[in-house]
């Protein structure tokens, strides 16, 4: 589903990301994890063509296309779809009201009920997006957008950050559905999630793990098997590996 092919970002004229290239096969969930500074958001960032970066060379292929040059809402329209970990506040919208433009835009979930009952969000629908929403309502606003899009291709940035428990048992369960992994014989959608606690791996089945390290990916493998490793010997670690390569 998608391919990056030695891609090189840079912003205000400093590389970030250099020579990334991997493979999320259709119907797999990628982790992706790694230090703060190292690259993660900004490699979510030239996947859906957010952001202020540069991509300097390398590809972006989406389904077979190269998406490069696309700006954000081609790469929308052709599915893929991002939750934030800080989305902004929108002050002339309301929740209800950009769900609705999310459902004409997207796929047109007939089930938009439903799913604002799923993400306890029916409290939340009338009032402006964001404005003084706690961490977790930011996040269960987030997913139900992304639920109503029902992308191809879903990127997720940290979905565990800033929410408690309870909350992450219900992104954890969204993503569940928004996978749709429960139909193991028939999985067509993919993920590419980013990850500190590893505690959404409680509710997915990953397929592949990736350590970012300093805008290099550093080491892949099984995702909760990188999780132990970093667990006892910290990201510091993983750049020790490095050098020693």
């Amino acid at each position: 589903m998608l391919e990056l092919q030695n891609v090189n970002v840079i912003a205000e004229g400093k590389p970030i990301l250099t020579d990334i290239s991997f493979k999320i096969p259709d119907g797999e969930t990628h982790i992706l994890m790694g230090p703060n500074g190292s690259g993660k958001t900004t490699l979510l960032h030239a996947i859906m063509g957010t952001g202020n970066i540069e991509i300097k060379s390398g590809q972006i292929i989406f389904e077979g296309e190269d998406i490069t040059a696309l700006p954000t809402h081609e790469r929308a329209r052709r599915g893929i779809g991002v939750a934030a970990q800080r989305p902004p506040v929108i002050q002339e919208l309301t929740l209800a009201t950009l769900v609705d433009l999310v459902k004409k835009a997207g796929n047109g979930a007939k089930n938009v009920d439903e799913l604002v009952q799923t993400m306890n969000c029916g409290y939340l629908m009338d009032r402006r997006f964001n404005v003084n929403f706690s961490g977790g309502e930011v996040k269960r606003a987030e997913f139900l957008q992304l639920l109503v899009q029902d992308p191809k291709l879903a990127l997720i940035d940290e979905p565990e950050s800033g929410v408690d428990l309870d909350n992450i048992a219900v992104i954890g369960r969204a993503l569940h559905r928004l996978l749709k992994q429960e139909k193991v014989l028939d999985r067509h959608k993919s993920g590419l999630i980013i990850t500190h606690t590893g505690y959404i791996l409680e509710y997915l089945n990953a397929d592949r793990g990736y350590v970012l390290i300093d805008g290099h990916i550093a080491c892949s493998g099984n995702p909760r098997d990188l999780f132990e490793e970093v667990e006892i010997h910290g990201y510091e670690g993983c750049e020790q590996c490095i050098r020693c390569q």
